[in-house]
């Protein structure tokens, strides 16, 4: 199955497990997701299983176009309905306060729940056929908590390699934004306003021009929301960014020390032990990104090293994310310069 065409087939057979209580990975236009029953319980309980997902760290639940906000939201604001019809079907998560009668195992035991539309045709046509399109899948990325996110079905399929509980993957080719979803919290606007738990294709300037506030950063009360830990999105191999300027340097120090790297750029640069240029505009990036730290963690390298990309507001997800996969890093490039 691809995005060009649906396999209606697989997308019934997926929805009758999940309606079972099953796990399904889905594609979305983000990342894919590894989906259950949001009003299961035991269900969702499994993502977490399968995951190793701390218990207290919540999903995500996508709802199809024609799902009613009103189910698993309550005191909406205005501004989350302008938002909505802005960007719905889309790469934008609101963070409303959690309606009545809607489990906790999707909120990580908090009063707040994730909320989202996506894009992808695949997506969108398993939500409508999951409970007459009125269900709700909780999906957060499929791989083992922590891990890169998978962009294509076949990372899903490594990801879960022999385990039963993943019962189907639904193949919609490459994810066409490649990193997460962009999380706003609304559920505190009085005290706080509208405040960017983790940034995304939609970015602040964006979400101002529609509510005409610009979200503020997260504060110390602000609600967990996923993908927000300080380690998240890393491979296996160390993660070290560096900028331009420095990378020649460290490349041949590297060499000299008898130390292959594996190399992730998009200026031009000397050869390392493994290399992948990506595109150098953030969109191409972000797209690109999840495949090439999943690509440099396969090669035998010591380590990753990144060129940093620009730090303006159109970089803003990429640079969390790398900032997120290089944060257990500290100190590697110096140990691997020194150590005889």
């Amino acid at each position: 199955m691809n995005g060009q065409g649906i396999d209606q087939g697989a997308v019934q057979d997926a929805a009758r497990l999940l309606e079972q209580g099953r796990l399904v990975a889905l594609p979305t236009e983000t990342v894919y997701g590894l989906g259950a029953d949001a009003e299961n319980p035991a269900a969702v309980a499994s993502i977490y299983a399968a995951k190793g997902r701390p218990q207290d760290h919540p999903v995500i639940v996508h709802l199809a176009p024609e799902g009613k906000l009103e189910h698993w939201a309550c005191d909406i604001p205005d501004e989350a309905r302008a938002l909505a019809r802005a960007f719905w079907p889309g790469p934008l998560t609101m963070i409303l306060k959690r309606a009545p009668g809607i489990p906790d195992a999707v909120s990580g035991g908090q009063d707040t729940i994730g909320l989202r539309c996506p894009s992808h045709p695949v997506a969108v046509a398993l939500l409508r056929a999951f409970k007459g399109g009125q269900g709700g899948v909780a999906a957060p990325s499929a791989n083992k908590f922590g891990h890169v996110s998978p962009t294509l079905a076949q990372h899903v399929r490594d990801e879960f390699a022999g385990d039963a509980s993943v019962a189907l993957v639904l193949d919609g080719g490459a994810s066409q934004v490649g990193i997460e979803s962009t999380i706003v919290d609304l559920s505190r606007l009085a005290t706080h306003g509208p405040v960017l738990l983790r940034p995304g294709h939609v970015g602040a300037d964006a979400i101002e021009r529609v509510i005409g506030q610009r979200p503020a950063a997260p504060d110390a009360a602000a609600p967990r929301a996923s993908g927000t830990l300080e380690s998240h999105y890393a491979p296996s191999t160390p993660v070290v960014l560096q900028e331009r300027a420095a990378l020649p340097d460290v490349l041949a120090r590297l060499a000299a020390a008898g130390r292959k790297a594996a190399l992730i750029h998009f200026s031009d640069l000397s050869a390392a032990h493994a290399a992948v240029r990506l595109p150098a505009n953030p969109q191409g990036y972000a797209h690109d990104l999840y495949a090439a730290l999943r690509a440099m963690d396969g090669v035998g390298a010591d380590l990753i090293l990144v060129e940093a990309p620009p730090r303006d507001d159109a970089w803003l997800g990429v640079n969390d994310r790398l900032r997120r996969a290089a944060h257990g890093s500290a100190g590697t490039l110096q140990a691997l310069l020194e150590k005889p």
